[in-house]
């Protein structure tokens, strides 16, 4: 037998003699410690009952609940035994052999429970402001890396804080994980930005898959919502690919959030059309546009002189989501108005030019009929 393997086995029957001389003359003190132990295992057992009594219920839409219930519903037993195994060296007055084995043992079993603890509640926000996206498939490959990148980065930052507590020293540890991190951080930059911009996607939500959008040059229907980049379909057929960072960084209309749509029509009438029928243009297109449902008249006026027409500005709002509803809506007021103008002989003015010549004797020839010559 070597001598290294001689003096382990000292120390052993050494630390050994120290625990048999400790439950010896502190049996009262261990006893208060275990059922202090058991209690606490006991009270923290409940807790995650609890936990995942909380996941069940449902608290009218409140999300807090339900992710504060998945995170005490992970309540490992082994950081309960260390929790109880640490009351019981600290009422029972442990020998320092003991004590600091104990005290690693539970510094390792608490960082690590931690965790798991902030691990749950990281995804669960991130899976609640995702929409659970499971059943559309939206955003699937950011949301995959995601619980790559909280679960290696706080088991990494776990790992930095058991060592710190070992007393190793991690100086060299983070200055290598810091200059690595910059060198994939520039070397990834692209990928970055367009899982960034994802992450925006997700969390603002500006669109979702089946919104219509319109984007620079491009209008379509959402399709899919990916790490990199948002498929859309354009109306003319073809499928649009644009990346999440240059689909951020220009302006984006969300045609699909659209409660109340506001219509401005201009309608141009003749100028022979009377002043009592001008007087009375406003009543009539409201009491058309207020005949069609989900219609809200707003205002309607005499506009401007046009070198053809005299123009009147029709104000009104639909109230409706979808855009066919408010197109049909929109053309049950547009024929009501040719029912009712066609019906009261109101004319609608077109561009037109009058040409005037003169006769021989230098009088004008009007382009109408005068009755005054006939």
């Amino acid at each position: 037998m070597t001598s290294d393997s001689l003096t382990l086995l000292e120390n052993l029957r050494a630390t050994l003699a120290i625990a048999l001389h400790w439950l010896d003359t502190h049996t009262v003190q261990i006893l208060i410690g275990v059922a202090a132990g058991i209690l606490i295992v006991i009270l923290l057992q409940g807790l995650k009952s609890f936990g995942a009594y909380l996941c069940r219920k449902d608290f009218g839409g409140s999300y807090w609940p339900a992710i504060i219930g998945q995170a005490l519903d992970k309540t490992r037993l082994w950081f309960m035994i260390l929790v109880a195994t640490r009351i019981v060296v600290a009422i029972a007055i442990a020998p320092p052999q003991i004590a600091y084995v104990v005290h690693i043992l539970f510094v390792v079993a608490a960082v690590l429970q931690a965790a798991v603890w902030a691990r749950t509640i990281i995804l669960g926000l991130v899976d609640y402001r995702a929409g659970e996206t499971d059943a559309t498939g939206n955003l699937q490959s950011a949301l995959g890396l995601i619980r790559v990148l909280v679960t290696a980065g706080l088991f990494v930052l776990a790992t930095i804080v058991i060592l710190s507590n070992l007393g190793v020293d991690v100086t060299g540890l983070l200055a290598g994980l810091g200059v690595g991190g910059i060198a994939i951080g520039l070397a990834a930059q692209g990928i970055f930005s367009d899982l960034f911009a994802a992450l925006s996607v997700l969390f603002d939500k500006p669109f979702k898959k089946g919104d219509m959008v319109r984007f620079d040059q491009t209008q379509g229907t959402v399709e899919a919502i990916g790490l990199k980049s948002t498929r859309i379909r354009a109306i003319s057929g073809e499928e649009v690919v644009i990346s999440n960072a240059n689909l951020l960084n220009k302006e984006l209309r969300n045609l699909a959030l659209l409660p109340t749509r506001r219509y401005f029509q201009t309608i141009s009438l003749v100028y022979q059309t009377p002043t009592a029928i001008c007087d009375a243009i406003p009543a009539l297109l409201k009491d058309i546009v207020e005949s069609v449902p989900d219609c809200v008249f707003s205002r309607c006026g005499l506009d401007n002189f046009a070198p053809s027409s005299i123009d009147f500005l029709l104000i009104y709002e639909i109230n409706i989501e979808d855009a066919g509803d408010a197109m049909d809506r929109k053309h049950k007021v547009n024929t009501s108005i040719l029912r009712a103008f066609a019906e009261k002989g109101i004319a609608f003015a077109y561009p037109t030019q009058t040409t005037y010549t003169a006769a021989p004797n230098g009088t004008l020839v009007m382009p109408y009929f005068d009755p005054k010559n006939g």
